[in-house]
């Protein structure tokens, strides 16, 4: 606890000028937000609202460059989707279906060309384990575990994406050797219903809702909320969408406090482009709101400068790894949005992005797992060497 308050202190030393919000977002809307930090117990508590800039250089390394194709074949990825504008006519409208389209995974495999191209530069964190704990030599692991298609299967209904009992206990065994923490688009009591232990780290709402473990009832927890003042727009603005795609057959709106997610994935394809445009003309009045896309949803977030990769590095922080060379950080995730955290370890040149995928896609991640299944034998392994090589040995 004493760490998230350094963490923050440290913040408000080096951001000592007092900046209007609203003036700063209507200049630079994803620049910068306040930060607010709330300490409770049993007894007590207390407020902490402290600014943090965003853009503070010191906070993020410079980036590094992917590495190369293997020379067995390069891997022809797609041009990239830009970020696309909630405002615009038929056009903008097109190309947020066509975005819909590319954000969901095949149905059929893939050529086997293409997909061992894939394999060659993002080759199987089941087969690279050995390298992977090699590099953590003298080095502290710290895990950071999506949920939804990563310790959960994709299902149709989100309310029943369950994790099994047999992953659970993975996870659990893997919280006892090594910090472990939850970092998903959902909101944070709802993964915390899902996964049910308490000894993990919980980010929320796409890290916009971060809480340390708990180790007793008098012990004290630490919020990290860096949208609170956005709540309750969000509130209103779930509101209304539950109202305009009530007409919508399959539309679902998830709340997830600081964020909302608009699920399609039970809803036709032809019906893509009216849901579409019913979203954008509600947030039409919330230029403080923005939409993007992830697996089978919109995603509407508000326009400040954070998400998975600065909820990763926050953490970090947190645990006392800000700038230690000391730590190995693993991120394993199968979404769009679990990108921004593949990106801080390549720019940290620090441990290992994991991409949950059966299909060829672009990502910064270093290995890949092909479903929940691998992702549980992985972190299974995690435990076994852990443990013998406590004891001086490891057979692979």
């Amino acid at each position: 606890m004493n760490m998230f308050l350094r963490v923050f202190s440290r913040y408000r030393t080096q951001n000592n000028m007092n900046v209007s919000y609203k003036k700063q977002q209507q200049q630079e809307p994803e620049k910068m937000t306040n930060q607010n930090v709330v300490v409770s117990d049993a007894k007590t508590s207390m407020k902490v609202a402290v600014a943090m800039a965003m853009s503070n250089p010191s906070l993020f390394s410079p980036a590094v460059p992917k590495p190369p194709a293997s020379s067995a074949g390069r891997f022809i990825r797609r041009k990239p989707v830009k970020k696309l504008e909630t405002q615009g006519g038929p056009t903008k409208i097109n190309a947020w279906v066509d975005s819909m389209r590319a954000s969901s995974p095949a149905k059929s495999p893939p050529s086997s060309p293409e997909h061992d191209s894939w394999m060659m530069t993002h080759p199987s964190a089941l087969e690279m384990f050995d390298e992977i704990t090699k590099a953590s030599k003298g080095k502290k692991m710290v895990m950071f575990l999506d949920y939804d298609g990563t310790l959960s299967p994709i299902v149709q209904d989100p309310d029943r994406a369950f994790m099994s009992d047999e992953m659970r206990a993975a996870v659990k065994a893997v919280a006892r050797y090594f910090p472990t923490a939850i970092v998903s688009g959902r909101g944070k009591d709802k993964v915390h219903d899902f996964v049910k232990l308490k000894e993990l780290y919980y980010a929320g709402s796409h890290g916009m809702d971060i809480e340390g473990p708990a180790h007793g009832t008098n012990d004290k927890s630490v919020v990290c909320q860096p949208a609170s003042e956005f709540l309750p727009m969000i509130n209103q603005v779930y509101k209304k969408l539950v109202v305009k795609t009530q007409f919508i057959e399959g539309a679902k709106v998830e709340s997830n406090k600081f964020c909302l997610s608009v699920h399609f994935r039970c809803v036709e394809e032809k019906k893509w482009p009216e849901l579409v445009e019913l979203v954008k003309e509600v947030l039409s009045d919330y230029p403080k709101l923005k939409m993007n896309y992830g697996r089978k949803v919109l995603e509407i977030k508000p326009t400040i400068k954070w998400d998975k990769g600065k909820a990763l590095e926050y953490l970090l922080e947190a645990l006392g790894y800000a700038n230690s060379k000391d730590v190995l950080p693993i991120y394993i995730g199968d979404d769009k949005t679990d990108e921004d955290a593949f990106k801080v370890l390549r720019k940290r040149k620090q441990g290992f992005g994991i991409l949950v995928s059966k299909f060829p896609k672009e990502t910064s991640a270093a290995y890949t797992l092909q479903d929940p299944s691998e992702v549980m034998c992985f972190l299974q392994r995690m435990v076994e060497w852990k443990q013998v090589s406590q004891r001086g040995y490891y057979r692979t």
